[in-house]
């Protein structure tokens, strides 16, 4: 048992620390094994708020990743700078995923929630008629959909900033508004310009 909580602690702060490295925090030193100790203890304080935000922004993120695979799998065609786009959103938020399912792990909480599952409709979520239109459509689809998946992303993590306690989730969340606020923009002025 203690194995597996040490294991899972040192998941949890490794996830922490790459997650804040990609943030954009630091381009350097990633912090010393004190850092990485107080941010594990830190993640172990947490309350409802922070428990809903993992397990939503969890499915969300990962539609985006299967947004982003399905623009990209369509190769040449699609226009580079969609392209550019699509591969920073996946390197942004597949570390969040981890990142994710480690505090919920930590915090003896199930990944999924009734708030996750297919009865629940989560802000900017696409449902599977939008998925398949996507499978078959150009980079132009793709942008005005991720904008409203962004727009529900930001507004998930709005709440979390506002009413969660866990000071690590709090933070992916300023960094959620922060950067896919400006990834909006970019793709609104993308859209402006096809």
């Amino acid at each position: 048992m203690h194995t597996t909580t040490t294991t899972r602690t040192l998941a949890i702060a490794a996830a922490l620390t790459l997650g804040l490295t990609l943030a954009g925090c630091s381009t350097g030193n990633t912090g010393s094994a004190a850092d990485s100790s107080s941010s594990t203890s830190a993640a172990s304080v947490h309350n409802d708020q922070d428990v809903m935000f993992a397990q939503m922004m969890l499915p969300h993120h990962k539609q985006a990743v299967e947004m982003s695979d399905m623009l990209l799998a369509k190769g040449s065609g699609v226009d580079p700078d969609v392209a550019t786009l699509a591969k920073q959103i996946k390197a942004e938020q597949s570390p969040e995923i981890r990142q994710l399912t480690g505090w919920l792990e930590g915090w003896g909480e199930p990944t999924e929630s009734e708030h996750s599952g297919t009865g629940h409709s989560m802000s900017g979520m696409m449902s599977d008629s939008d998925m398949s239109d996507l499978d078959q459509a150009s980079a132009k689809l793709y942008l005005e959909q991720m904008v409203q998946h962004h727009k529900g992303a930001v507004d998930m993590a709005k709440t979390e900033v506002d009413k969660g306690k866990n000071t690590d989730a709090v933070a992916m969340a300023k960094s959620i508004v922060s950067s896919q606020t400006e990834q909006i923009t970019q793709m609104q002025d993308m859209l402006a310009s096809l």
